[in-house]
């Protein structure tokens, strides 16, 4: 694979623009926003390599979110230094989809996407009645603050945000246009006619649940580091679920710029709701119909039908 040199302008340039903000200054606000939006836009781009790509409609990424993230908290309460627990996080959120797949992988359609659903509110339950570290065997929920990371600063959460953000644009292009990519697509099209042609399907879809375990894994991590604190209820929380969904959806599903849009009006909303938290899900599922019934393909779909958009896409294109 081939990769034209403006396309790695594209990803460099912006992200080292962004890079510099903290050093020039930036308000802590724009860090906060910025940071959220890589967080949101790593995550809507391994859906949309389940959903969008491979056809696996996953409802269960908050379990990968949530274990990583436990797994770099409860490390650094035994000595595990904040840096390694990220990657372990990664491991263990790879591991947990690769054991998952042997049972959700028998599951296809609606039974797939139902049977996945309800990992994260299994987990969500085991965490509740997790024995504290350094405690007695009693419930309360796991919640824990995270240790050893008082000498980070704000800028160093938005750097790990951003890299993995770039990092999983990366990934996504790298997949699309290896050999996994075309058997994904095989089996997105026509999933018997591609195991009758020789497509190792089982394979192909354990190999993109690892990958989009291992990066939201990593997002999860990350996003708690930055947090200070995790939890139960708002770690394996449905809400994350559908801004993964929205982000995508609102984008444009199997497309590669689609996350990167539909990110920004993620964040935006998340900030405009904030003050209607118990109405937010509501609202955010009537945005999510109106923009699937106006554009099924998001606000890409609407920009590709402007000349200058199909042009320039064409242009940085492989």
């Amino acid at each position: 694979m081939h990769t034209k040199p403006t396309v790695l302008l594209g990803y460099l340039v912006p992200a080292l623009v962004l890079a510099l903000l903290p050093v020039f200054g930036a308000p802590r606000s724009w860090l906060l926003y910025i940071f959220l939006f890589a967080i949101y836009l790593t995550m809507a781009n391994m859906w949309n390599l389940l959903a969008g790509y491979s056809g696996l409609v996953s409802l269960c990424q908050p379990a990968f979110l949530g274990l990583a993230g436990y797994t770099m908290v409860i490390g650094t309460w035994i000595g595990i230094p904040w840096y390694c627990g990220i990657f372990l996080g990664a491991i263990v959120a790879a591991l947990f989809s690769l054991l998952l797949s042997n049972a959700v992988f028998r599951l296809t359609g609606v039974y797939f996407s139902i049977g996945t659903m309800v990992v994260p509110e299994a987990l969500r339950m085991v965490f509740y009645l997790w024995r504290p570290v350094g405690g007695s065997m009693v419930g309360a929920g796991a919640g824990y603050m995270v240790k050893g990371i008082e000498s980070l600063r704000p800028d160093h959460f938005y750097w790990l945000a951003l890299a993995l953000a770039v990092v999983s644009m990366v990934i996504m292009r790298v997949v699309l246009r290896s050999d996994l990519g075309l058997g994904l697509a095989a089996v997105r099209d026509n999933e018997k006619s591609a195991a009758t042609a020789g497509v190792n399907v089982f394979k192909l879809k354990v190999y993109t649940f690892m990958i989009a375990g291992a990066v939201t894994g990593l997002a999860g991590a990350i996003y708690y580091l930055n947090n200070g604190y995790i939890e139960p209820s708002n770690t394996f929380n449905v809400k994350w679920t559908m801004t993964l969904i929205l982000a995508t959806v609102i984008g444009g599903v199997r497309t590669e710029e689609g996350p990167f849009l539909g990110s920004i009006v993620a964040v935006f909303l998340y900030f405009m709701l904030a003050r209607y938290s118990g109405y937010s899900l509501l609202i955010q599922g009537i945005i999510l119909v109106v923009i699937m019934l106006a554009s099924p393909q998001g606000i890409v779909g609407l920009l590709r039908k402007l000349k200058w958009y199909r042009n320039f896409t064409g242009y940085v294109a492989d």
